[in-house]
């Protein structure tokens, strides 16, 4: 059940906005990012597992543990980080959401969508509703409905190879094409593969059912997880960008669309056409739960934290529904606005969760005494590295400004 509540949370939007964002750059940046998605997610997913598995107060959460290890500001700092590597990833979700629904509104239904600010809010509060019913039923829904996502992704990829076509080995890029192309793709890598909102509560299962051996128990679901990520992923990515030219790749992008709702728009087939938004609108939905319930967490680790240290009491009710309004609010303005989701993928999104989930448990290992056992691994250096080039990307789009 873990294993596939792992891959539920990482695929879903950012997995139907990557073909485009890495087929743009050409053939050869692709290949590269498909050798290097497997050790890059499952290295930093593992250093994230140890640091919660780190603490001295087993079933502490990702904010107690930073809190135990480094401090209480440190701890408040963190747990605003953990909130702000989520907060994005919902208003992203909001944006997909409400493009697909319009798109499919327009291309397929033939009507004339309400005001993107009603469209918005009714789907918001439609999500909400769902939520309401209890973190426990949204788990086990978001579990369902990976069985039949993951049929679909492989059946979309096998459907489209007959379409399959050499455009994008046409493009030969130069070396310094070829590496800009790559660094600025590593943001999209690391959010498309992204389960670290799940990690926490994850975690903190295997702890108490398996106790002295959760380490193991966490590392061996974690491996399986990304090695079916990976494949499905990546098999779907390469199936997208043969079957489309560049120039099909970058209308998806000027229209701020997922894949799945431009083929379905491409293809004069009625199955496609009512199968790949429906599909689209299961991912994003699927995944908003996921990373709501990462969300409520932060914020309201980050509201109980700032109570205690003013001496107040922690109605943790109370706090729930201010996050829940909180929340509702910032998704709403984000798909009312209708920013570019790929822009904020590369330049806030990517770098903010590479910082949390490839540098901070590096750097525990150099600090804590209970993570000096993992030092000197090979792999610290491939996650340090790539979590470098992820977070040195927001450089380039603030330069770019």
């Amino acid at each position: 059940m873990w294993m596939l509540g792992l891959f539920g949370t990482a695929i879903g939007a950012g997995t139907l906005f990557l073909p485009i964002n890495a087929g743009l750059g050409g053939f050869w940046p692709l290949a590269v990012m498909a050798v290097i998605a497997f050790p890059m997610t499952y290295l930093a997913h593992r250093g994230l597992c140890r640091f919660i598995l780190s603490s001295s107060k087993p079933g502490s959460d990702i904010t107690e543990v930073v809190t135990e290890h480094f401090g209480a500001t440190a701890g408040k700092l963190i747990t605003l980080l953990y909130f702000f590597t989520i907060l994005p990833i919902l208003l992203i979700y909001g944006v997909g959401l409400t493009n697909t629904v319009q798109s499919f509104m327009v291309h397929q239904l033939g009507m004339v969508p309400p005001p993107r600010i009603l469209l918005s809010l009714g789907l918001i509060l439609g999500l909400m509703a769902v939520i309401k019913l209890g973190e426990q039923m949204v788990v086990r829904v978001m579990s369902w409905l990976v069985y039949p996502f993951v049929l679909v992704l492989m059946g979309i990829g096998l459907y489209l190879a007959p379409d399959w076509n050499g455009a994008i080995l046409e493009q030969a890029p130069t070396a310094g094409q070829f590496s800009l192309t790559l660094w600025l793709s590593i943001p999209a890598l690391v959010f498309s593969f992204n389960h670290s909102p799940a990690i926490s509560r994850f975690v903190v299962a295997q702890q108490n059912q398996y106790g002295e051996e959760a380490e193991a128990q966490t590392t061996r679901i974690e491996k399986y997880a990304v090695v079916m990520m990976v494949l499905v992923v990546m098999f779907f990515v390469f199936s997208c960008v043969f079957s489309l030219t560049p120039q099909e790749l970058a209308d998806a992008k000027a229209q701020n669309i997922s894949i799945l709702s431009y083929l379905g728009n491409k293809f004069d087939n009625p199955l496609m056409a009512l199968l790949t938004p429906a599909v689209a609108f299961v991912a994003i939905t699927k995944s908003f739960f996921g990373h709501y319930l990462g969300a409520r967490e932060g914020l309201n680790g980050l509201i109980s934290q700032q109570l205690r240290s003013q001496g107040k009491p922690v109605n943790l009710k109370a706090i729930n529904s201010f996050s829940a309004l909180f929340m509702v609010a910032a998704v709403w303005i984000a798909a009312t606005l209708n920013p570019s989701i790929l822009g904020m993928i590369e330049s806030l999104c990517g770098p903010i969760i590479a910082a949390l989930l490839f540098i901070m448990p590096m750097y525990a290992i150099r600090k804590v005494p209970a993570m000096r056992k993992y030092a000197g691994q090979p792999g610290n250096v491939v996650v340090i590295f790539i979590g470098s080039v992820a977070m040195s990307a927001i450089l380039y789009s603030l330069l770019s400004l």
